[in-house]
């Protein structure tokens, strides 16, 4: 007797999961962050560095909380995007306003006031005298994954500023557009970039709850939105053959890379079952040696993280060449 393989979307049906597709971040997402971050600092060989972020966590929470009236799109604007298939607010071509430069000093200034590094006070104080121009520049490459002409100095906290200018976005669309029983955000066209703003994403996570036990999201890199991605199938190309997964010796197995033979790329996965307290970001950021032992075999890296950028940006090029 011969039957048909099911695909991993045809299981979780038939096991009568009825998963929510898409889970917004709430005015908690950067406290998390920061108290995880803090958490894995501890003894960690990048102890500075994520103590660092944790602080630029820290400064987005507090920015968060502040009210900063954006402009939304209207229900026009919702429904050519749900019709075309594409993200409503795409992280390369919406409007930015000045509200998000004006959200990076704001963030700049609280982490002059506590920061106590020199080089990165030197850094922190010369990114806040730049002008509009440069800083556009620098968020257009960045949210374009343009390294040529990127600092990647100062990149990290261009990408907290846009980040925190897009979790303000899509919770302040969510709100405005819910209350009038209109859905602005659902599935697109692209199942392995967000539905909301179009970027990739940094992990993905395995969440536990009444409905959700063992259930993969993946965790957009900008906006913090997660969507809902079956397991065992690559979030690079959505192949499901070739699928093995990678972890350090001797760790608690909260963090594997999903690694895909047929495309050679590799995400993270964080599993809440295995550490409630794991976060895609932070998680991301204090694993950095299981990137170092998966790119030893050849595979590509698939996920972004704006807080540590990998590869070589270009130098920009000469004004007075050709």
């Amino acid at each position: 007797m011969t039957g048909r393989i099911l695909s991993p979307e045809e299981i979780a049906v038939r096991a009568g999961r009825a998963d929510p597709f898409l889970r917004l971040p709430d005015a908690t997402v950067f406290a998390e962050r920061e108290m995880r971050l803090r958490q894995r600092a501890a003894g960690h060989a990048m102890r500075e560095y994520l103590l660092f972020i944790a602080d630029v966590a820290h400064a987005q929470h507090e920015l968060l909380q502040q009210l900063v009236a954006l402009q939304l799109p209207d229900v026009a604007q919702v429904e050519l995007a749900a019709n075309a298939g594409v993200p409503l607010l795409p992280a390369d071509v919406f409007p930015r306003e000045a509200a998000w430069r004006e959200g990076l000093r704001a963030l700049l200034d609280k982490l002059l006031a506590r920061t106590a590094a020199v080089p990165a006070l030197a850094m922190l104080a010369t990114l806040r005298e730049a002008d509009d121009a440069h800083l556009d520049m620098q968020a257009q490459r960045l949210l374009n994954g343009v390294m040529l002409g990127l600092d990647l100095g100062s990149a990290p906290l261009i990408g907290a500023a846009l980040q925190l200018h897009w979790v303000r976005l899509v919770s302040q669309t969510q709100a405005a557009h819910g209350q009038a029983r209109v859905v602005p955000f659902g599935r697109t066209d692209v199942p392995t970039l967000c539905p909301c703003c179009g970027s990739r994403p940094v992990a993905a996570i395995t969440r536990l709850g009444a409905e959700l036990s063992g259930t993969r999201y993946l965790h957009c890199s900008l906006c913090a939105a997660e969507w809902h991605y079956v397991r065992i199938k690559c979030t690079h190309c959505q192949n499901t053959k070739g699928i093995h997964f990678q972890e350090l010796e001797g760790g608690t197995h909260a963090a594997q890379a999903e690694c895909c033979d047929e495309c050679g790329h590799y995400l993270k996965i964080v599993h809440m079952e295995k550490d409630h307290q794991v976060d895609p970001v932070a998680d991301d950021l204090a694993s950095l040696t299981l990137d170092l032992l998966v790119s030893e075999t050849g595979l590509q890296r698939s996920g972004v993280n704006l807080m540590l950028l990998f590869g070589d940006p270009e130098p920009p090029p000469d004004p007075g060449g050709p």
